[in-house]
């Protein structure tokens, strides 16, 4: 890849012009000792996956990293980082959208323009030890130019939306500060600052909700996201579920 990134020095970028997955390469950069802020950048994979080893259609011309993290916090907390990253990059896409385009959060992965899936989010980690990760990868996938037409619920691009300017380099770069200054917010203040950010534009509260866990799927009402992140959802049966991030990606 010969494009260069304006990104804070306090990230290293580790740039290709193709991988089986960012993700899977994060992680084996992870487990070799990479450190902290390790960014992996391609322009295309061959082997894309999002949550629960799911296949990830990896359209040319979209946004494909993973960010390897070393959190010091205990694990339940350390998967709020999830949120930072949705917040950081509804931040980064109003920055350079047209200031009507309506950006919104579905639980607790996905990032929406208006009711379409513009990106996804997700984690992978080392098995917990002490209740801490010796690692943890943030995965991420933007559809900058080309969204799938096929998908349901559907997904659309930044480019079918409006925003044919932006680039896939310029919105990494300007979701990189952006997370850079959410995350040290998150480290000094906790979650409330996220949690406020992120509870102002919930996609479907109040309405039905399916989520498909590692072992189970939860058919129900989104109720509410609490100050801790943890989602609280009325099943179909009558009883209240509480699922963590944790528990949704398994880490």
């Amino acid at each position: 890849m010969s494009a260069t990134l304006d990104i804070p020095p306090l990230y290293e970028l580790a740039s290709y012009d193709s991988v089986d997955s960012v993700v899977d390469e994060a992680k084996r950069l992870a487990q070799q000792g990479a450190e902290e802020g390790t960014l992996v950048w391609a322009e295309r994979q061959t082997a894309g996956r999002a949550r629960l080893g799911r296949p990830w259609r990896s359209l040319p011309g979209n946004l494909y990293c993973a960010l390897v993290l070393r959190p010091e916090e205990p694990a339940a907390v350390a998967v709020q980082v999830s949120y930072v990253a949705a917040v950081s990059l509804a931040a980064a896409i109003s920055n350079l959208a047209p200031p009507l385009i309506e950006v919104r959060f579905r639980w607790p992965n996905d990032v929406l323009l208006y009711d379409a899936k513009v990106a996804g989010i997700w984690l992978e980690a080392a098995p917990a030890a002490n209740d801490r990760y010796e690692w943890l990868v943030l995965g991420m996938a933007v559809n900058v130019e080309n969204a799938p037409d096929d998908l349901d619920p559907p997904a659309t691009s930044l480019w079918l939306e409006g925003a044919p300017e932006i680039t896939v380099s310029g919105l990494l770069e300007v979701f990189s500060r952006h997370f850079l200054s959410w995350i040290n917010r998150w480290s000094e203040e906790g979650f409330k600052p996220i949690h406020r950010a992120w509870s102002i534009r919930p996609h479907g509260l109040g309405q039905p909700l399916t989520l498909q866990l590692e072992s189970e799927s939860l058919q129900g009402k989104f109720v509410e996201l609490d100050e801790q992140g943890v989602l609280h959802m009325d099943l179909s049966n009558g009883q209240r579920r509480q699922i963590s991030a944790r528990h949704f990606y398994s880490v």
